[in-house]
């Protein structure tokens, strides 16, 4: 393991970060806008793609602010009174994916859904409106703004929220076995949901994207997924006269400030030689989860790239709740 810290410290690292005082606060008004933002579901049959035994829908539902947010939506056609249900999340830049990977959980008897982030690669309307930079990056969009609830990702994890909730009212969904994953952005998304919504039974985040802004930073690997980081700071501050600011304000949205509200089930993925979401960073947040059942999964020789066999643990991890 070269890229690092060794391995029995990365289990008591605690994050350089910082984390605003009025987090807590931030977070339950957050959550209390979303209590009164009314979802205008609609659930309708997908025109792309269709399976034997299985319901394929588009699923929009209207977030915080008035976007209109889609994710795939796929569930057994012959469904039990309560059974369980899965939510995936994607990687940065990306989107809900391919239908067809889906269809085991539903041939098991699931209900999955799978979340478009708004304003990347999906179908996820992104209409925010906010003062300062929208170059290259969500990290940065809404940084500018005097107000900290305009930073976009406040949006996309309370968006989690809002279809772990959506899929948590349907019909044949038991709402106490509902697990959710995902990979890199989609494990920084896991960490928010499993954070915000308490009725999630297990989560596991794979590579964590989004975690110890500041470490990624010293470590000199503000680069691809988190170059924005680098290109704020040189084309916006570049004497880092308010560098402490910045940190302080993506503290916000830094899930290992979440991580400690977490108490399901949970585990994380990890590769040692990962330099695009640097160890440090993901244990930065593993190690302040609060569950009294969590894990790390570590793959030695890999870096942020499809971890051998992960598929088929995770989909062994989520039958669990059978």
């Amino acid at each position: 393991m070269l890229v690092d810290m060794p391995l029995e410290q990365l289990y008591r690292y605690q994050g350089c970060s910082p984390r605003p005082q009025d987090f807590d606060r931030y977070w339950e008004e957050s959550l209390a806008e979303l209590d009164a933002t009314k979802p205008n579901i609609s659930l309708t049959p997908s025109r792309e793609f269709s399976a034997p035994g299985a319901e394929c829908l588009d699923l929009y539902f209207t977030g915080v602010g008035g976007a209109r947010v889609y994710a795939k939506l796929l569930r057994p056609v012959v469904r039990r009174t309560s059974a369980p249900a899965v939510l995936m999340f994607h990687g940065y830049h990306s989107n809900s994916g391919r239908w067809h990977d889906k269809l085991c959980y539903v041939n098991a008897g699931f209900t999955i859904a799978a979340l478009d982030c708004r304003g990347q690669y999906g179908k996820s309307e992104d209409n925010l409106q906010n003062l300062g930079t929208t170059v290259q990056g969500h990290i940065i969009r809404g940084l500018d703004d005097p107000d900290p609830k305009k930073l976009l990702y406040r949006y996309n994890y309370l968006d989690t929220v809002q279809l772990a909730r959506i899929v948590m009212d349907l019909d044949g969904v038991d709402p106490d076995r509902v697990g959710v994953f995902g990979w890199s952005q989609g494990g920084g998304l896991t960490y928010a949901c499993a954070a915000l919504e308490p009725r999630v039974n297990r989560a596991i985040s794979i590579f964590p994207f989004l975690s110890d802004f500041r470490r990624v930073w010293n470590m000199d690997l503000a680069k691809g997924a988190y170059q924005e980081l680098t290109n704020y700071l040189r084309w916006r501050d570049p004497l880092h006269e308010h560098e402490d600011e910045f940190f302080n304000r993506l503290g916000y949205i830094d899930i290992q400030n979440l991580a400690p509200r977490i108490k399901c089930k949970f585990q994380m993925f990890t590769g040692l030689m990962d330099t695009t979401c640097p160890p440090s960073s993901q244990f930065a947040a593993y190690n302040k989860v609060a569950s009294a059942d969590k894990q790390v999964k570590i793959w030695y020789d890999y870096c942020h790239e499809e971890l051998a066999h992960s598929n088929d643990m995770i989909y062994m991890n989520m039958m669990e709740m059978l």
